[in-house]
């Protein structure tokens, strides 16, 4: 596995092959492993280990990469050439900035996200995981499918300017979906410490799912009030994050372009993206190895900032936007270089005030709604308002007077994400959720008025 006097070492025999310029490697190292279940059984167990070197030269307002997997000197001789070669055919730009410094990539406390209890995971651990997951899907007259994996990761920045960025960490995942004839249940969680992974509390949760919604009813479409568990929020809410990147405003390709300080949401929503939360995974830096830093996305509903790269920020600085945008400032949230992205918040935190309402309590509260597990197939219908259609998924029930009364046959939704934010009502307290269709966030459970339902489904 690689560490950071590795990632130095290597860099410096890399070193040696380029010609002139600036250099820049960014070193990625993974050991995964991965267990998959269907029809009560495992079918699958995979094993891959991978180390990668994807290497940017940059010179004459010109740059590229290359990429290899192999470290010995020819073929890191190769890379560089490559990597030379099509730097010379590019056109000059003249926006691109000189590579990061070292005390842009310097972090103070970095977060420790590296368990050894998850490096000791076995293919026997996760069998006997899977076991139990079965044994409770047997004793539910249920059939089950899934995966458990567990990963250990590291990568590194190292470029000519003196920046040696390293991070470290461990996840392990568990998903399951819990089948009956007409109904099923699902569950999934991801975190860098296996001991905040309970398997068979999963595998009971989604068969209570799969067994409460056997033989559903059919509601009509329309509006109703729904509670949506932290795996729906997280799928929907992940569709709006890519537009808070300062280049995605520069191309005007985000729904905040003409909204930046205005109150957008409801005042009950504040949002930070904030790498050091204890919920949070990922490194602390970018893809340029400069730090990340905690932006105040979303305050009292009103949008407050963005997120800026180093050559995205100096842009906007420049640009006729510049004073319609809030405060400017690298914060390190930069893909790496060459990107057509920019930039964009991957440490979402939603930020609760207190008056936090577990899902129970929601249920109890409701007169008439509709109870969400999940949802899937979610694609954007209009960029601008937000607008996005899907459908619920693996536990979709009926609420009246307070409680859960039956499972119902899954809707196809379409939905304003503006419109959601301003009609929440009630939210949970926040939780590190994944999905299907975003990357893991910490979010709370919400409860939503008028969610709009336009056709029912048959399953």
């Amino acid at each position: 596995m690689l560490d950071k006097s590795k990632a130095q070492e290597l860099f410096d025999r890399i070193q040696k092959f380029y010609t002139s310029g600036e250099l820049e490697v960014i070193f990625s190292s993974t050991d995964h492993s991965l267990t998959r279940f269907a029809n009560n059984t495992i079918h699958q167990n995979v094993a891959e280990i991978n180390e990668v070197a994807s290497i940017r030269v940059a010179f004459d307002g010109k740059t590229a990469r290359a990429t290899t997997n192999r470290f010995d000197d020819e073929s890191l001789k190769r890379a560089v050439r490559s990597a030379e070669n099509i730097a010379k055919v590019q056109e000059p730009d003249s926006d691109r900035l000189p590579m990061a410094k070292a005390e842009e990539g310097r972090i103070a406390n970095p977060p420790q996200r590296w368990f050894e209890m998850t490096t000791a995971i076995t293919p026997a651990d996760r069998a006997e995981a899977v076991g139990k997951i079965v044994e409770v899907a047997k004793r539910n007259k249920l059939v089950t499918a899934g995966i458990y994996s567990s990963t250990q990761a590291a990568e590194a920045v190292v470029n000519s300017n003196g920046l040696n960025a390293f991070h470290r960490q461990t996840a392990a995942e568990v998903s399951i979906t819990m089948l009956a004839d007409d109904s099923s249940g699902w569950q999934k969680a991801n975190s860098p410490d296996l001991s905040n992974l309970d398997p068979v509390r999963l595998a009971e949760t989604a068969a209570k799912k799969a067994r409460d919604s056997r033989s559903p009813t059919e509601l009509p479409p329309g509006k109703y009030t729904v509670i949506l568990e932290p795996a729906a929020v997280l799928d929907l809410v992940g569709f709006m994050f890519w537009d808070f990147g300062g280049l995605a405003i520069l191309d005007q390709r985000s729904f905040l372009n003409n909204r930046i300080g205005t109150k957008l949401f409801g005042e009950n929503i504040a949002i930070v993206d904030d790498v050091s939360h204890p919920l949070q995974s990922n490194a602390p830096f970018d893809g340029e190895g400069v730090r990340r830093e905690r932006v105040r996305l979303v305050e009292n509903g009103v949008i407050r900032n963005l997120v800026y790269a180093r050559a995205t920020a100096e842009k906007m600085r420049k640009s006729e936007a510049a004073a319609k945008v809030g405060e400017i400032r690298v914060t390190g949230h930069g893909f790496p270089i060459p990107n057509e992205m920019g930039e964009a918040p991957t440490n979402i935190v939603f930020v609760t005030r207190g008056g936090e309402q577990t899902v129970e309590q929601m249920i109890a509260g409701t007169e008439r709604g509709i109870l969400i597990t999940r949802l899937w197939y979610i694609r954007e219908v209009d960029p601008y308002e937000k607008i996005l259609t899907g459908m619920t998924r693996d536990g979709t029930f009926l609420v009246e007077d307070g409680k859960v009364k039956q499972g119902i046959r899954n809707f196809r939704f379409n939905q304003s994400l503006i419109e959601l934010l301003n009609n929440v009502e009630a939210m949970g307290q926040p939780v590190r959720a994944s999905g299907e269709e975003a990357f893991d966030m910490v979010v709370p459970a919400m409860k939503v008025n008028g969610f709009n339902f336009t056709e029912v489904t048959k399953f």
